[in-house]
């Protein structure tokens, strides 16, 4: 006699399976009916919040499908899930198993020769940070036509810091210019 597949069983040609077969208290999972007629059914359990409302196509060609959310306070092991559907219940259709901790899929023991190398989190940049204008400037500067291309790691080089300093004399005899023209029209 061969065992059904985890989390799915077979009563009057109805079952259940629930996507994942095992999963926390509290989490959200998939329930899938295979076996009845109709395009409508419910799945309960005693390891839902609520009953799972599913529906389908083409009246019991296709499987029925819904959600269900496992209790947060369900202690571990596996849950029986009942369907309503065709006009009545089918008690063991499936199951659902719950399991507080999922198993870690690192070894708990590191062999004592082998250092476990795991990543240390930084609450803080290692490195200096390009951010704000002049960060972006660095990536805007190779677009620039007919400036040559000195910048190094240190900065953006002679040319764009003389195109700058060019700009800032401009600005500030403009705005010279413009404040001596109010004073006069006062």
């Amino acid at each position: 006699m061969l065992a059904p597949a985890a989390g799915a069983y077979a009563h009057d040609g109805v079952k259940a399976a629930a996507t994942p077969a095992t999963a926390a208290p509290g989490a959200d999972i998939d329930i899938r009916v295979q076996g009845c007629g109709e395009a409508s059914g419910t799945a309960k359990s005693p390891a839902f919040v609520a009953d799972a409302e599913l529906t389908g196509r083409d009246r019991g060609e296709r499987p029925l499908t819904g959600g269900a959310t496992l209790r947060s306070g369900l202690q571990d092991g596996t849950y029986q899930v009942g369907v309503v559907c065709d006009g009545h219940e089918h008690p063991d259709a499936g199951t659902v198993r719950v399991q507080r901790h999922q198993p870690s899929r690192e070894p708990s023991h590191p062999a004592a020769h082998e250092p476990a190398h795991r990543p240390t989190p930084h609450s803080s940049p290692v490195a200096p940070v390009r951010a704000g204008g002049g960060g972006t400037a660095a990536f805007a500067a190779p677009m620039a036509p007919g400036v040559a291309q000195t910048g190094g790691d240190g900065g953006l080089g002679t040319p764009y810091t003389l195109v700058g300093l060019g700009l800032a004399g401009v600005a500030a005899v403009a705005v010279a210019f413009r404040s001596s023209r109010r004073r006069a029209q006062e």
